[in-house]
Order: structure tokens, then C-alpha cells, then sequence
């Protein structure tokens, strides 16, 4: 079967979002990226930001979701009115990921997409219309990168990347109790090290058309 979905995972600074937009382009697919929380949240009647705290493990709302027991966070009367701490309490942090999940592989069941978010590829591994791809590149490309395009020192860029390549590692583990990202989990590993961002692009396209 031809690729219908592509999945691209990437590191920050690595430049996947934008190569995931120039695929989707020129293969004329959709490009969803955090889409899929607002499409989690919307169907269920939860707030889009209360799913987006939990995927992401971060602020108040994470660290409470991890102690919480498993009381329902709708009101069953009130099918759209999201309850506050103090009322009934949280769906489980399980229930949330189970969300987010169950969005990812209603767009990709209907194709013709490229996801670049949410390490969707994980959960769609198996399908012979899927293309996983992981775009990555070195920590000193990366902050070489992060510290010209936002005028940081590179030191504060490589601590900013660390930061984010360790909440990275902690939602596979969290998420998908992946203990370690390996690149066996993709189909094809691009690094941006050296090739341009056209070039990626090319790359993947081509991948995609004869996989």
C-alpha cells in the first residue's frame, strides 16, 4: 500500500516541524501538528489546555494529575463543562493519554496526512500505509541554531535543549513506557547536521513515494 500518513519526530532545533510542513506540501497532505490536542479535547468536552498540560508534564495541573484518584472530571449532566479542583476532581492522567491516542489514529485513518507531533508514530506502528521518520541533529548544531534565531548565548541555548531533550525522554517513558528512543523506531532518520532543510525534504518526499 502507498504512504497515506507520515509521521515526523524531532528534536528542537533539528528543524522537523518546518521539513514536516515543506512534506506535507509537496505531497498535498494535511499538516496537523497540535491540532490533535484541540481534536482530543473538543470530542470529549475537555478543555484543550488541561489535555495539553498533562501530554506535555507541565504546571500545576500535571503534578496534581499525578496524585489524583480516578473521580470522572465531567459533570455527566453537564457534557461540555470542564469541573475545577475543588469539585469533582481529574480523569485520570491514563484517560488523558488515552485521548490524545485515540486522535492520532482518527487522523491518520484518514489520511493522506503528515503528523508532526506527539510522537505519533509510536502508536501507529504496524500500518503498511505509514512512513515513520525521526529528524534529528547534533546538540551543537542545535544550539548553534536555537542561539542565533532567539539571541541567547549558546550556553543558554544547550541548557534550554538538554531541558527539553530530557522532557522529550520522560514522555516516551511516561507515554509510551519507552524507556529509551532508539532508531528503530522509525522507518528513516534524517540529520540535519548536514543537510539542508530542502534536502531533508526531498528525502522524506522520495521515501514517502516508494514506500
Amino acid at each position: 500500500m502507498s504512504t497515506r500518513i507520515v509521521t515526523i519526530s524531532h528534536a528542537w532545533g533539528a528543524g522537523g516541524d518546518n521539513i514536516g510542513r515543506s512534506v506535507a506540501d509537496r505531497l498535498g497532505f494535511r499538516y496537523v501538528d497540535e491540532e490533535i490536542i484541540t481534536l482530543a479535547a473538543e470530542k470529549h468536552g475537555l478543555d484543550a489546555a488541561v489535555v495539553a498540560d498533562v501530554e506535555k508534564r507541565r504546571g500545576l495541573l500535571a503534578r496534581i494529575l499525578d496524585d489524583m484518584a480516578d473521580a470522572p472530571m465531567i459533570d455527566p449532566g453537564v457534557p461540555t463543562v470542564l469541573l475545577m479542583p475543588e469539585a469533582a476532581g481529574f480523569t485520570r492522567r491514563e484517560d488523558l493519554r488515552a485521548l490524545i491516542v485515540e486522535a492520532i489514529r482518527e487522523v491518520a485513518q484518514r489520511g493522506n496526512v503528515v503528523i508532526v507531533s506527539h510522537a505519533a508514530g509510536i502508536p501507529l506502528a504496524g500500518r503498511d500505509d505509514l512512513l515513520r521518520v525521526l529528524v534529528t541533529a547534533s546538540l551543537a548544531t542545535r544550539a548553534q541554531r536555537l542561539a542565533e534565531s532567539a539571541q541567547r548565548s549558546k550556553g543558554d541555548a544547550e541548557k534550554l535543549l538538554k531541558d527539553s531533550d530530557a522532557a522529550r525522554a520522560d514522555y516516551f517513558l511516561r507515554f509510551y513506557r519507552i524507556e529509551r528512543e532508539l532508531p528503530t523506531h522509525y522507518d528513516l532518520v534524517v540529520n540535519t547536521d548536514v543537510l539542508t532543510p530542502e534536502e531533508a525534504t526531498d528525502i522524506v518526499v522520495a521515501a514517502a513515494r516508494v514506500h
